[in-house]
């Protein structure tokens, strides 16, 4: 039995932005008080969690396409 992949809506998506920008920016802000130290580390932190998030996407396609 082969299983396919749930169709989301590309606006449950947009959820993911607010969130990410809210994520980032209260982690930096927690570690320095200087506001440009504040957008690179958020800006760090956006990437770090945009790419684990796409290597975790990456990783559930290969073994849906496995199955």
């Amino acid at each position: 039995m082969r299983l396919t992949m749930l169709s989301i809506s590309p606006t449950y998506l947009l959820y993911f932005v607010p969130l990410l920008i809210s994520i980032s920016l209260v982690f930096g802000a927690t570690r320095h008080e200087d506001p440009t130290m504040i957008m690179k580390h958020a800006l760090g932190t956006g990437r770090w969690i945009c790419g684990f998030m796409a290597f975790i996407f990456v990783v559930l396609c290969i073994v849906n396409w496995m199955i």
